[in-house]
This record gives structure tokens, sequence and C-alpha cells, in this order.
């Protein structure tokens, strides 16, 4: 059996079917024990929750925190050099490591410069999943609106793309709250992929086949395709379960780890992984049908053999290590959330790791053990 888990089918209506070989699915959730989360209230409640939820509680994290890629007049501390006659002001005098070393000092600061920010939003399958308080579908939206409310303001453009079993939506970059607001809407009133896929044509006439049959957008090709669009350096958000590139030879990387390489040379890149607690582990509820949303198979599986269970938290846990291992690799930020926690608790503590590595960085730099 794979590692990890794929979506059910949300309502009862829903086809549903087995695991394929490389994404393995669930057991369906009753309509009626549906978690109460952001899918109870429509979408304008949703957006104005979302939006308290990020400015009262991570407000102050995020702004300012990105640097300038050139050298230059601004306001964020590069370190200190020694003065150059003729060259230097004497306004940019660092008297504090002047007065230490005893040769005079200037400070040098990182230029002020627009932040592009490109998100790439995993809307396939699998996403339409949860067994907590979100779905993950629900759970990426959140982690985009971070993103996006954190990082508005002072010139910076957001933009997205956003992959469907259909094909891919790119949604240009741009400044300013209503295009935020916009982005975010459109992400939370976007069919689900199970009814995306459904024909169109269901009030009892035949369905138009279509001339041009759209690509399927996989992480692989999502990444591959934000290459091209994401073309000055910024920040790479990529929030998607991670359970699509994997195959079944374990020591081969994953589809995305060359992609996603390449985004990484050129951008910061953060990885948001979305996941739920029952693709970690297997509830002892009896027989159930798993479905494999991607492909619509169908499969009993026993979930009261502890042999079964064990092994699927064994399998879980190795393809965890193989996904942090690839994203170590491609050099990118790893962030994850579940849907069974509290989102900007994970945030606010990965914000303070990183300033933590940056400013350790930063002391072993030259310019910083002089100043």
């Amino acid at each position: 059996m794979a590692a990890g888990l794929t979506a059910p089918a949300r309502p009862a209506s829903r086809p549903t079917a087995p695991p394929s070989a490389s994404r393995p699915a669930v057991a369906p959730r009753p309509a009626a024990a549906s978690a109460p989360g952001l899918g109870a209230l429509l979408p304008d409640d949703r957006l104005r929750r979302l939006e308290l939820t990020v400015t009262r509680r991570l407000n102050g994290l995020l702004h300012g925190d990105h640097r300038g890629l050139l050298p230059g007049s601004g306001s964020e501390i590069a370190g200190s050099r020694e003065y150059r006659a003729g060259e230097d002001e004497v306004r940019r005098m660092d008297w504090a490591v002047t007065a230490r070393t005893g040769v005079p000092h200037v400070r040098e600061t990182d230029a002020d410069r627009e932040l592009s920010t490109w998100v790439l939003v995993d809307g396939t399958a699998s996403m339409d999943f949860g067994t907590a308080d979100l779905e993950k579908r629900e759970l990426a939206v959140a982690a985009v609106a971070a993103v996006g409310f954190l990082t508005a303001g002072g010139g910076n453009r957001l933009g997205a793309l956003v992959l469907r079993g259909d094909g891919m939506r790119r949604l240009p970059a741009r400044g300013g709250r209503h295009h935020l607001l916009a982005l975010l809407r459109g992400l939370l009133t976007a069919p689900h992929a199970v009814d995306a896929a459904r024909p169109a044509a269901r009030r009892g006439r035949a369905e138009r086949p279509a001339a041009v049959a759209a690509p399927a957008a996989g992480l692989p090709e999502g990444c591959a395709a934000m290459g091209g669009l994401a073309t000055r350096r910024g920040l790479v958000v990529v929030v998607s379960d991670f359970l699509d590139g994997f195959g079944t030879d374990e020591n081969a990387p994953p589809a995305w780890e060359r992609p996603l390489r390449r985004l990484a040379a050129r951008h910061q890149v953060l990885a948001v992984e979305v996941t739920d607690p029952r693709e970690q582990e297997l509830p002892d509820v009896g027989v159930i049908t798993m479905v494999d949303p991607e492909t619509g198979r169908r499969r009993e599986v026993d979930t009261g053999n502890p042999r079964l269970r064990r092994r699927f938290a064994d399998a879980a846990a190795a393809q965890r290590v193989r996904l942090t291992e690839a994203l170590r690799r491609c050099g990118a930020a790893h962030l994850a959330l579940r849907t069974d926690r509290d989102f900007t608790t994970d945030i606010v503590r990965h914000v303070h790791a990183q300033r933590r590595l940056a400013l350790a960085s930063y002391a072993r730099s030259p310019g910083g053990a002089a100043a």
C-alpha cells in the first residue's frame, strides 16, 4: 500500500473507487459528520474570517522581513566595512563599530525592493479531503491568505498558478488588497476536482466532446510552468500535499524535485505541506472502502487488522522522510500544516525558526561579525 492518503468522495453521491499504486485512498466521511470549518460559511464570510485571523494573530511577523537583492540605499542593515575617504558619506558612519575597532567604519544597507510572490496551489483531487477541523483544500487557501496578507503593501505583487486535474489556471501577479481578495475568492469558490471531472451536461443532453483535451496538471508540471512565470527574482510558495511524484522505487527522487530545485536556484522557495492525521495512520473502524480520487479505483480494506495499520503507518513515515530529504536537497524551506492543528501557531513557529537561522548566518558573515 502506498504511503499517504488521498481524498474520499465528499458527499455520498460522489463516485468512489480504490487506490492506485502511486496514490492511496481514504474511507469516505459521512456528509452529516463533516467537521466545522471554512466550508460552513459563505465565501465572503470565509474571507473576512481568514483576514481577521491572519492580520490579528500574525501581523508584524513578516512585514519588512524580505530584503533587497542588491546593495544600496535602504533601511535593512547589511553589515559594516572600513571607511573609504572620498567615496563614503560621513553620515553613514557606524560609530559603534568605529569605537570598538579604532578604525572608521560605515554601515552598509540592502536596497529596498518590491517583492514579487508567486503561489503554486495544488487543487487536485487529493486535496478534497479532511477528517478534522478543515479540509486540506481549505487549509491550502488559509496558507495562501497568510502569505498574501502578510506580504501585501509597499508595491509588492502576488500571483498564483492553480493546478487542476484538467489543467492549470494562471492568475497574474498584481498588487493591492482587492486583487488578493479576488484571488482568494476564486480559490474558495473553485469547483472540487471530483466535480470538475464530471460531465458538464447532466441535464438530459449528451455532452459534446472537447476538441482538445486539457492535459493533466500535476506538481511536477506545475513547478516547471512556474519557472516560466516567475521571471523576476522573489518568493515562490508551493502549497500542496506533495503526494504526487513519488514512485515505487524508494531510491528514486520524486518527479517534482528537479523543477523545484531549478526554482530554488533563482528564488526563495517555501514549501507548505498540507496533511491530514488520517494520512499518517489508519483508525480501527473495521472494513471500509478506500478510494483513489485521481483514478476512481476502489478497494475494500480491513482496518481492524493491526498488521495492516502498522504497515500503513511505517509506509507513511518513510514517505515523509523522503519528502523532507527531497525538500532539503532542493534548498526549500519546509512548513508543515495539519488539518487538526492551528495553522497560525505553526506559521509563527516557522517564522521564528527562519529568523534564528538568518540571524545566525548573518552573525557568521564578516560584516555581521564586525558589527
